[in-house]
């Protein structure tokens, strides 16, 4: 299908992009990678009327330790996350769930921010950095602000962003030889999750099993209560609503989850 007719603008600079989204308002939107964008607006389930475009702003493409955090800027591409010795070293759950998003020809042009701004329940990425305890740090008029990923999720799609506010960096604390596993479930190759499973440091995050990226928070009790892989896996789908789709039914959804942290859990034990 043909996209509704737009302005397109190229800034050469963050401060560009931003003063774009401040004069067009809710009118416009933010391309970086255009994998997320591009699709609904080819069904027209959005029309923006200005298309402002970022993916060359090489201020945003950064990786880089601060003190007990790495820094990622926004417009980094997943394929420089997964291939990132930085990251391998110091952070390498997310370098690992990157190399799972896509096929490498998403990977070269998808960035980590669009990633978290388009707020996919069953996109990996939003719920590695959830399961990190990341930060996304977010820049509009009022200047900057931090929001722990535990509070940017608000729903489908939605998160705490606002219409002049663009996602700048995202931080996540340095695991270093922390043990980690991520399982995913998938119909085919390089598809979205049915279900997934990121773990570190005795945090649990959930793919696809609500509205939102969750933390398998009963899980993550259980095991600083002492209780085996076992005992703490089967809890992993209390407190969430997955969706009943053409993928798979809720019910088979949580046996996933189940399943899928006990093998995580077990990766991550292991390492």
């Amino acid at each position: 299908m043909i996209p509704v007719a737009f302005n397109y603008a190229r800034p050469d600079s963050l401060d560009g992009a931003l003063a774009l989204l401040a004069e067009h308002g809710e009118d416009a939107t933010v391309l970086a990678g255009g994998h997320s964008l591009l699709p609904v607006m080819k069904l027209r389930l959005a029309a923006p009327e200005v298309v402002i475009d970022i993916g060359r702003l090489s201020e945003l493409r950064y990786i880089e330790v601060r003190g007990d955090e790495v820094a990622i800027g926004a417009g980094t591409r997943h394929r420089a996350v997964e291939s990132s010795e930085v990251l391998a070293a110091e952070v390498p759950l997310l370098a690992a769930v990157a190399r799972t998003v896509g096929d490498p020809q998403v990977r070269h042009r998808g960035t980590l921010g669009g990633s978290l701004a388009h707020a996919d329940p069953a996109s990996d990425l939003p719920a590695a950095v959830l399961t990190l305890g990341g930060t996304i740090v977010l820049r509009g008029p009022q200047g900057e602000r931090e929001v722990p990923a535990t509070d940017f999720y608000t729903g489908v799609f939605s998160t705490v962003k606002e219409p002049g506010e663009l996602i700048v960096e995202i931080r996540v604390p340095r695991t270093g030889s922390a043990g980690w596993g991520y399982e995913k479930f998938v119909r085919r190759a390089n598809d979205w999750a049915i279900v997934g499973v990121a773990t570190v440091d005795g945090r649990v995050g959930l793919v696809n099993m609500g509205a939102t990226p969750l933390r398998a928070t009963a899980t993550e009790a259980a095991l600083a209560d002492g209780a085996s892989i076992e005992e703490a896996a089967a809890l992993a789908a209390e407190g969430t609503e997955p969706s009943s789709d053409l993928a798979a039914t809720a019910e088979y959804r949580r046996h996933l989850a189940r399943v899928l942290t006990r093998r995580a859990l077990t990766t991550a034990a292991a390492r």
